[in-house]
């Protein structure tokens, strides 16, 4: 029987995971320097007791969003606390904390201890807000996936009257919204769009070239010495740029490679256990998205899966979509069949729109003629691996 010390005991090709994991971030993020400094540009009013303009990023997933903003917030912080100024940055994940009420609470808590305690409404928390500005603190809030919020406006009207309720200007909240998906401003209230949008910056796919020299930068740091071949290295690269430039899969295709080989008890990560790897992250990629959604979220994929494997399509053009209609009114009969009640055609619409911002379905507008103009969805990964994911998360059943 194995035990721990015979397995610790046996070599291994890391020498240290952490720098492959998409929530480490390196003291230097090669290839965004530029738009590090003008995020830094854009919020360095706040320093200067001025509300910054507030700020949206756009970019596809991997494109070094979340680590940028995170090396300015820790570079923000570390200085207004060094000059003893009255300005703070804080960053919120909109997937955990996705509502007017979840934001403005926890952003609160870092300054009104008794909000720890629940109980406590809006109106409370923002009139806190209000109290708090006019010490005349610069409050920067980031919002990562922001597209998540599901009462954004509102969020944004609070934020905003907040602000005019400032005495004497001193005080403000500046908002920095970050979302993969560059539609999503079409989808606000123009007004909340004016006021998010006075400020853009958008984060480019990193290129094959780019992808090598981070590949390279970790596997140095990552594994051993010469146990990972540049071909190997050069083909993550190539397939990561291919596909989407995103540099967390190309880092997760590199780990994975990396234990593939280990597994076969190799010394060495060599092209064919990048292919290995391969198909191994995208489907890793797909549960652990899937693994998040609630149940009745889970059914309306299931449902486009089935759909896009079972639909004849006549219009090549339209390969692949679906109609809204048709996957609701399947979903409906299928959540019937299987005793769980289906959701209203509202919440069937978040539901679509959270699932095109994780990357699990991709959507359309229909031209005229087209049963009028309707929305159109398209599966984005393997229907086989997500029915094979959905089934065994023991939902179907």
């Amino acid at each position: 029987m194995a035990n721990f010390e015979e397995i610790l005991s046996k070599g291994t090709l890391f020498i240290n995971k952490n720098v492959l994991s998409p929530h480490y971030i390196p003291e230097h993020l090669p290839f965004r320097e530029e738009y590090i400094e003008e995020i830094m540009r854009v919020l360095s009013p706040a320093l200067k007791e001025q509300k910054p303009k507030n700020l949206f990023i756009y970019g596809k997933t991997g494109t070094g969003k979340t680590c940028s903003i995170k090396i300015v917030l820790e570079k923000f912080n570390r200085f207004a606390e060094e000059k003893k100024l009255n300005a703070k940055m804080l960053y919120i994940n909109c997937r955990v904390y996705n509502s007017r009420y979840r934001i403005m609470n926890k952003v609160m808590k870092s300054f009104v201890p008794e909000l720890e305690k629940t109980g406590f409404g809006l109106t409370f928390i923002y009139e806190k807000m209000v109290e708090l500005l006019n010490t005349g603190m610069q409050l920067v809030v980031v919002l990562d996936e922001i597209d998540m919020v599901k009462d954004l406006d509102d969020l944004i009207y609070t934020i905003t009257r907040a602000n005019d309720e400032v005495s004497g200007k001193k005080g403000g909240v500046t908002v920095v919204g970050i979302s993969n998906k560059l539609s999503f401003k079409n989808e606000l209230d123009p007004r909340s769009k004016s006021s998010l949008y006075e400020t853009e910056i958008i984060f480019p796919p990193y290129t094959a070239p780019q992808l090598k020299s981070i590949l390279e930068q970790r596997v140095e740091a990552g594994f051993r010495k010469n146990s990972v071949t540049q071909g190997a290295i050069n083909l993550i690269a190539a397939i990561t740029a291919q596909e989407t430039g995103d540099a967390r899969y190309a880092l997760k295709l590199l780990e994975r490679a990396g234990e593939v080989a280990e597994n076969n008890q190799k010394n060495i990560v060599e092209e064919r256990d990048v292919e290995e790897a391969r198909k191994r992250v995208e489907y890793d990629i797909t549960a652990e998205a899937i693994a998040t959604l609630p149940i009745n979220q889970q059914l309306v994929l299931y449902t486009i899966a089935k759909l896009s494997k079972e639909t004849k399509f006549l219009d090549p053009e339209l390969e692949g979509y679906l109609f809204s209609g048709d996957v609701y009114e399947h979903y409906v009969k299928m959540g019937r069949r299987l005793g769980k009640k289906p959701k209203s055609a509202r919440w069937y619409r978040e539901y679509i729109n959270e699932l095109e911002v994780l990357g699990l379905i991709s959507t359309i507008l229909s031209g005229k003629g087209i049963r009028g103009r309707t929305r159109l969805i398209k599966i984005g990964h393997n229907p086989d691996d997500v029915i094979k994911i959905i089934e065994g998360n023991n939902i179907i059943i």
